[in-house]
């Protein structure tokens, strides 16, 4: 498919004709989408002529959010899959992390942020959820400007052109009871006044840029309960509306910590601390009992999966078919990076659930018989609503993006539709992606698999890496 063409007037031509498209209600034939100027669809029609329309590639995605990412950990990638402590595990990567995340400055930050948002788009997300803890210097003081970082980040989603839901994290504590944070988290902490400082000064820049505001109380481990309530207070004074993320129940360790300390589970005593709702995003959640699973399903709040970093982390397999059978809303992250790939988190979502269950084709849906749509289509509803934005399919009044597949692809080449090409895409593709184009907001970011400014970035990026780990070393 060729990029819309300007016309005599200079106006781009808002339409693209679909031979098959996912709707939110399942796929369609002979789709039409138009959109205005400000990349918000405005007419969705099946069965339609498609007039002087550009005709897509292949089928047509919904545009996947992403809903958990630590931008700067994708630097980390391939660095930490060494036995280094008697028994590795999720504890003892965190060291590691942390140790990276002393030595980042600002041009390296931006430079690793704006390469994995180039990456997530060519690999078929089109927004993500940042989840932001590196606020201050390598000594732990406060930039001049205190939004220093977190306008890096804004800037590298500007400059790659993906959708950008910006959660700068409040982080107290090393652990429940107050215990004093370790030196190798100075670079995290912030008092809960002056979090609040922090999103009201940063509210303009988001606005400015179409990218939404919330907050992510890092863990009840470091967060205290009168910090948590104050910060929430806080946050529904600036915009009621503003997400909420939270890591919670992601270790077994930390379950039995959090009993140790308040006699219950850590998503028990949220539940019954916090008013949880459709604008919370429950990151993993991977060791909930069942009472737990029930309440947080009834509450509207969204559980982020982040499938391929869960398992290199060893955190365990959450159980979505229980979740799922509660009415429970889910979506999927690329969290640590270790890879990034929104097919290849959708596999291993469903491939986890099989391990546990011993058999085939778990995460069926209403619309389809096919686990590949069902699982695009409820992971985009369930990241639209953790993002905090318009973005929740091929719908009217939702923002323009979406993913087109390439029919000629070898994985997808002559399957006869594209419910098996999607199929195809997410379960046989061996990392080669069957991606043509990604779309957001109505603009062509990514074309023939790539986008514009992939090499220069992937060159910066790499210049940013080779700079950290030579300082490591030093």
């Amino acid at each position: 498919m060729s990029v819309p063409s300007f016309d005599a007037s200079t106006k781009v031509s808002r339409c693209l004709f679909a031979q098959e498209a996912l709707l939110p209600s399942g796929w369609a034939s002979q789709v039409l989408l138009q959109w205005d100027q400000s990349g918000q669809l405005t007419s969705v029609q099946t069965h339609a002529s498609p007039g002087d329309a550009p005709h897509a590639k292949g089928p047509v995605l919904p545009g996947m959010p992403n809903l958990h990412s630590h931008a700067f950990q994708r630097a980390m990638a391939g660095l930490t899959e060494y036995g280094q402590a008697a028994q590795d595990n999720f504890w003892s990567w965190r060291d590691l992390m942390y140790r990276f995340a002393a030595e980042i400055t600002p041009d390296q930050l931006e430079a690793i942020a704006t390469a994995v948002y180039i990456e997530m788009m060519e690999a078929g997300f089109t927004s993500v959820c940042e989840f932001h803890y590196l606020h201050h210097d390598q000594e732990g003081r406060s930039y001049a400007d205190d939004r220093e970082l977190s306008l890096r980040l804004l800037r590298a989603a500007e400059k790659s052109g993906i959708g950008f839901t910006l959660l700068p994290v409040l982080y107290q504590t090393s652990d429940f009871g107050d215990r004093v944070p370790r030196p190798d988290q100075r670079r995290f902490i912030r008092r809960t006044e002056n979090m609040l400082a922090l999103l009201e000064a940063l509210k303009p820049a988001c606005d400015s840029q179409y990218a939404r505001l919330g907050l992510a109380p890092h863990s009840l481990r470091a967060v205290p309960p009168d910090a948590l309530q104050q910060a929430l207070l806080g946050l529904k004074s600036l915009d009621p509306s503003a997400p909420i993320h939270l890591h919670i129940a992601e270790q077994i360790a930390e379950v039995d910590a959090c009993v140790r300390w308040s006699g219950k589970r850590p998503l028990q005593w949220l539940l019954d601390h916090c008013a949880v709702d459709e604008r919370w995003c429950l990151i993993h959640a991977t060791h909930i009992d069942s009472q737990e699973c029930q309440r947080a399903a009834a509450s509207g709040a969204v559980v982020g999966l982040c499938p391929t970093t869960e398992a290199n982390l060893g955190d365990g397999i959450f159980d979505v078919r229980s979740w799922r059978s509660l009415g429970g809303r889910w979506g999927i992250g690329s969290d640590s990076h270790i890879v990034v790939n929104a097919a290849e988190e959708l596999m291993m979502l469903e491939y986890g659930q099989r391990l546990a269950a011993q058999k085939r084709n778990l995460l069926i849906g209403p619309y389809a018989s096919s686990v590949a749509t069902s699982m695009t289509l409820e992971a985009v509803a369930g990241g639209a609503q953790a993002s905090g934005r318009r973005v929740a399919g091929l719908a009217v009044g939702q923002q323009a993006d979406w993913v087109i597949l390439d029919a000629d692809h070898p994985a997808l080449q002559g399957l006869p539709n594209a419910e098996s090409m999607l199929s195809a895409h997410i379960f046989a593709s061996s990392r080669r992606s069957a991606i043509a184009e990604v779309w957001v907001a109505g603009q062509p970011r990514v074309q023939q698999g790539k986008h514009s400014d992939s090499m220069i970035a992937r060159s910066e990026f790499q210049a940013a890496r080779s700079q950290l780990m030579e300082t490591s070393r030093s």
